[in-house]
């Protein structure tokens, strides 16, 4: 019976590990697979899943130079657009001494995989040149197999790689440890923070270091989202108290400064020009745009507001549609995996749905929370007010229409758990 090369779980070693015997074993491991032999022992689940992803994409394992990086201007442009240049203090303070010390450099990369700061030993930094691990550089799995970076990013998870678990080989000479960093806001992915260095460096806290930095740098960014509608508040006072009905002013995202003449809510659907925003417990309102945001007030003379909101699933359109009707009628394209959510929430009714019961419903297992909420938040950016958290629920004024399920090509192709029990009757 063969054993597991390593213990499953982040860490890619055990305390006490002898590294040169076990990077041994994995380049044996390394070239049996590749050469289609029997391996002396299985990789981690995790190192095998993106094996298969990358033979898939057709890395060469003895590929050399990788493409050449990003010129400078398209660096800049990425590092301006990056919400991470905001918390770059906070990861320096946490780990650019470190990994001096340690001989590492700490390296954050966009969610594309570039590369967008580097920082830390000097000496490290010139045999990473030599790998093409520069700033303008892309480290997703699909340019250079299993690493860190890009292994993080498709898994959306904490990811250490050490030695031949790398599937290129001039790699097995490193070490590296990534955590995705998201947005706190909205669940978006918006990059890695990785620690790299030579492979005799690797050791199990740097796992618990790196992942500590990030919940440091999101808790960052959500206390400079609570200054912003700080901020906001104050221009927000005197604009409310001109409004005769409900009313409230709110970010870009659709998070609420304040609100008057109603019940307060968190979010409603991103504002866009022109186009009505449905909030809860009042119906539809028309944005306009205020100093940091958007004052959002009921539509024309009240009536749209008391106009009852209709939600129709049209799923088989390509892509799929949800259709929102009261005084005006808009569309939202939807992505199929927010057709399956929105079925699933409409045949919840009122109890809806918590983030274990849907990730239980669209993946057959509870543990893909942080992929549901981020879901859920971009789904909540488009319809907003129609949909409530804790749980997650179609508000109850919203009438909601659904198409015969038994004819529906979407649901019988679907492979969510929950969908398929809905179209067989359960």
């Amino acid at each position: 019976m063969r054993r597991v090369a390593v213990d499953e779980g982040v860490c890619a070693i055990r305390p006490g590990i002898d590294l040169g015997r076990h990077a041994r074993m994995l380049a044996r491991v390394h070239d049996a697979l590749l050469s289609g032999d029997r391996p002396p022992a299985d990789p981690r689940q995790l190192v095998a899943r993106s094996w298969q992803r990358v033979r898939a994409q057709g890395v060469d394992p003895d590929l050399g130079d990788p493409p050449g990086p990003a010129g400078p201007d398209e660096v800049e442009q990425r590092r301006v657009r990056s919400p991470l240049h905001r918390v770059l203090p906070e990861l320096r303070a946490a780990l650019t001494s470190v990994a001096e010390d340690a001989r590492h450099v700490m390296v954050i990369t966009d969610a594309d995989g570039m590369l967008l700061w580097r920082e830390g030993s000097s000496r490290v930094r010139t045999r990473a040149d030599r790998l093409g691990f520069t700033e303008g550089a892309n480290w997703s799995e699909a340019v250079v197999g299993t690493n860190a970076i890009g292994t993080a990013l498709a898994e959306d998870a904490p990811v250490q790689i050490f030695s031949a678990e790398h599937f290129v080989r001039t790699h097995h000479l490193w070490t590296c440890t990534a955590c995705p960093v998201h947005d706190p806001r909205t669940g978006e992915l918006l990059g890695v923070v990785d620690v790299s260095g030579p492979a005799e460096t690797v050791h199990p806290t740097t796992v618990a270091l790196v992942s500590t930095a990030v919940r440091l740098a999101e808790a960052s960014l959500w206390r400079q989202h609570e200054g912003r509608l700080d901020a906001l508040r104050a221009v927000a006072a005197p604009m409310l108290a001109t409004v005769s009905g409900p009313g409230l002013v709110v970010d870009d995202h659709g998070w609420v400064a304040a609100v008057t003449g109603m019940p307060a809510v968190d979010r409603v659907a991103a504002p866009r020009p022109e186009r009505p925003v449905a909030v809860h417990g009042v119906g539809l309102c028309v944005p306009e745009p205020v100093p940091g945001g958007w004052l959002l007030r009921a539509a024309g003379d009240g009536t749209a507001s008391r106009a009852p909101l209709r939600l129709s699933l049209d799923l088989d359109s390509r892509p799929p549609r949800a259709v929102v009707e009261s005084a005006s009628v808009w569309i939202h394209p939807l992505s199929t995996r927010h057709a399956e959510v929105l079925l699933l929430l409409a045949h919840a009714g009122r109890a809806g749905l918590d983030a274990a019961a849907l990730s239980n419903a669209l993946y057959g297992e509870p543990g893909h929370l942080v992929t549901v909420r981020a879901e859920m938040s971009r789904l909540r950016r488009s319809l907003g007010g129609l949909l409530l958290a804790r749980p997650y629920r179609i508000a109850p004024e919203v009438e909601v229409r659904l198409p015969d399920l038994t004819r529906c090509a979407l649901v019988r192709a679907s492979t969510a758990p929950g969908v398929q029990r809905l179209a067989a009757g359960g």
